[in-house]
């Protein structure tokens, strides 16, 4: 008996173990952005293309012409979860109620908001204010409702403000309580942040992050902007991923989706799913 509890015990730490060498250690998600160009064309071949990478959860909401009702059963219908939806600044700001009702349907528990308007490259400290006071308004609406607003930074946002830059002023501004934050490691890192600095000094405000990588060698700016071509496959670009991934453990990121903006998603995705299940 002894000998048997012996073992017993030697298989759950040896598993203990291999689970700590494990780095990935979120549900597989990609964002729905990444197949922009098939969802127009046949949403139920897209979500079939998703579920055979191995993904169980995806950002997004329903393409056009299809209801959220629809969307959530083929979801459902495929074993795939959608934790997170997007919603436009515009419409979070006019009707908060509609981005809840919407996410509700879905089975969302956050609402990111990828954008904040500005004219041209010349985001300022006046967009970034009004920006701060929209997301409190809205993510207190969200909050009341079960939902969590999540702003995605672009990268614009790291131009310098007094001892820091305007996503500091963005953070430190908005409520905890009401605004978190996805990171995007790609536009993070073109518009000149650190993504590990940045998940220890605001811990716990990034719930969810987009998993991108910049192709080596490119000089980012805070244009929001690169050519899709700057978009490679996890682990050949400028991101350093097993560190980042273990920063947003500690940091409290609940959900990552890779996000492949290249014209190449068929061949990339497959290989940026094995270097995260590869990665020890």
């Amino acid at each position: 008996m002894q000998k048997y509890l012996f073992l017993l015990l030697s298989i759950l730490c040896l598993g203990e173990i291999q689970a700590q060498k494990s780095i990935y250690g979120f549900p597989l998600g990609v964002q729905t952005y990444t197949f922009r160009r098939s969802f127009p064309l046949h949403a139920m071949k897209a979500l079939d293309t998703i579920k055979m990478f191995g993904f169980t959860e995806i950002e997004g909401g329903a393409p056009r012409g299809m209801s959220p009702e629809d969307f959530r059963k083929a979801c459902d219908d495929r074993g795939i979860k959608i934790p997170s939806t997007g919603a436009g600044y515009e419409q979070l700001v006019k009707d908060p109620m509609e981005v809840v009702k919407t996410a509700k349907i879905l089975g969302a528990s956050y609402v990111m908001c990828a954008w904040i308007p500005h004219k041209g490259n010349d985001f300022t400290i006046v967009e970034a204010k009004k920006a701060v006071e929209d997301f409190n308004k809205a993510g207190k609406v969200l909050k009341e409702n079960g939902i969590t607003l999540c702003y995605h930074d672009h990268g614009y946002e790291f131009r310098p403000y007094e001892d820091g830059t305007l996503m500091d002023y963005i953070i430190k501004n908005t409520n905890p309580e009401y605004v978190s934050f996805e990171m995007d490691v790609l536009w993070t890192i073109h518009g000149g942040g650190d993504p590990v600095s940045l998940l220890k000094k605001y811990k716990g405000r990034w719930k969810l992050m987009h998993l991108k990588d910049l192709r080596k060698g490119v000089a980012g700016d805070n244009t929001g902007h690169t050519p899709a071509e700057n978009d490679v496959v996890l682990g050949t670009g400028q991101a350093n991923f097993p560190a980042i991934l273990k920063a947003a453990k500690k940091g409290g990121v609940k959900h990552c989706f890779i996000e492949d903006e290249s014209n190449y998603e068929m061949i990339n995705v497959p290989k940026s799913v094995a270097y995260l299940k590869a990665l020890k």
